[in-house]
């Protein structure tokens, strides 16, 4: 028998590999990209230790299930090795298909096409490659497997992905008010027909957990500066897009050229796999490298938005609890234009509005609650925490964000 594989996590400490062809997933070309891709995208203007990479988030993941099914294994729920496996691989591989940037560019370098759908063709892809032997992940994956259970330990309200992404978030930082509790939320899971639940002494973890994600949400998903930076790079990447497919040539990558020149569909990812190929050879250094090629580019809008990433000049941002007027947005927008000397068809790439919205527990994928007595009850209403049903309401807040000046010659 091979000697298993460990490797050291910052925030777990050793990690064990525990199978070989886990181990040649992870040294695969496709996940190794995930190194070149930062889980919290732009985050790092706001909080400068937030580097940490989708690579660490799912070998942390990967770690996470094998303590839960190895704590389930110990509460009487029969795993099998492989449906331990399986669960492993699916947990593993549940972000291989975000793109640079993760959520930022998400629907701006590629049009209507949610990560999911790209992960699950990545695995597919990757299954072929081994021969089948990711069947049963995906199987667990697609909630297609008849143990629920498995499913909800990849994708739900409390799964693994959010334990780990809450602790390493946290961690990497410093705001120590998203802490949670993931150890004892993992002994307290247990399954009970099929479903994953929280045994009734765990109740104050999870709120706990619920509350920390949402005060996560705020301090640093949804931080402004974040918001406004995020606007930025979209704009950068659509006015890149719009030159690209007006017949501008560029100095980028190959792969990158390709998507800023050809709008793409889910259906061509589906039908043409070189797209998918071609789609996981990008990463953020792509984004990085052409940024910092176009603060020398003719086009003042490509120049300005790269020197502005460059030197950490980011749009001023306004968020607010309440929704703007048209008036409001119609007077900041003829200031901003007026301010920055430009033509009215260009003032999109410099001023932005809209929403941002954030809940702590969605009230219609239930968490559930195993009581003393054997009932299982949704969380919200399984004791007396008025907390959790305050945070069942989504609560939404509007900003203006724009350029503060511009470099027009």
């Amino acid at each position: 028998m091979k000697s298993q594989k460990i490797l050291n996590d910052p925030v777990y400490g050793f990690i064990t590999i525990p199978s070989e062809l886990i181990f040649a997933i992870i040294d695969h070309p496709y996940f190794q990209r995930l190194r070149r891709i930062r889980q919290l995208g732009l985050t790092d203007f706001v909080y400068p230790g937030a580097l940490h990479t989708r690579f660490h988030h799912a070998l942390g993941a990967m770690h996470l299930m094998s303590i839960t099914l190895d704590n389930l294994r110990l509460k009487g729920t029969e795993i099998s090795d492989e449906e331990y496996e399986a669960a492993l691989i699916a947990i593993l591989l549940h972000d291989i298909g975000h793109g640079p940037f993760s959520h930022a560019l998400e629907f701006s370098l590629l049009e209507g096409i949610p990560h999911e759908e790209l992960s699950i063709l990545t695995i597919e892809a990757l299954n072929r490659e081994f021969g089948g032997q990711l069947n049963l992940a995906i199987s667990i994956f697609k909630n297609k497997y008849p143990r629920k259970f498995l499913n909800q330990l990849v994708s739900s309200q409390l799964d693994i992905d959010r334990l780990d992404y809450l602790q390493r978030d946290c961690f990497f930082t410093g705001v120590s008010e998203g802490t949670i509790g993931a150890d004892r939320i993992i002994k307290m899971m247990a399954v009970h027909k099929d479903q994953l639940v929280i045994e009734e002494k765990g109740i104050y973890s999870i709120e706990n957990f619920l509350s920390a994600r949402r005060l996560m949400y705020w301090q640093v998903y949804l931080h402004k500066t974040t918001v406004s930076a995020e606007k930025m790079l979209i704009n950068l990447i659509t006015r890149a897009k719009v030159l690209a497919r007006q017949g501008h040539s560029f100095q980028v990558s190959e792969e990158f050229d390709f998507f800023l020149k050809n709008p793409l569909h889910l259906k061509d990812f589906q039908s043409n796999p070189q797209i998918l190929e071609q789609f996981l050879q990008l990463d953020d250094f792509d984004i990085w490298g052409a940024i910092k090629l176009w603060k020398s580019h003719p086009d003042y809008v490509l120049k300005n938005i790269s020197r502005m990433f460059l030197t950490r000049n980011l749009f001023k941002i306004n968020l607010v609890n309440d929704p703007f007027t048209p008036e409001e947005i119609q007077e900041q927008l003829e200031k901003t234009r007026q301010k920055l000397s430009i033509p009215p068809e260009d003032l999109d790439y410099f001023f932005s509005h809209g929403k941002v919205s954030n809940y702590g527990y969605l009230a219609s994928d239930r968490i559930n609650i195993l009581t003393k007595k054997g009932k299982v009850l949704d969380v919200a209403t399984a004791a007396d925490l008025p907390n959790i049903k305050v945070m069942s309401k989504i609560v939404e807040k509007y900003y203006v964000c724009k350029a503060k000046s511009l470099i027009l010659t």
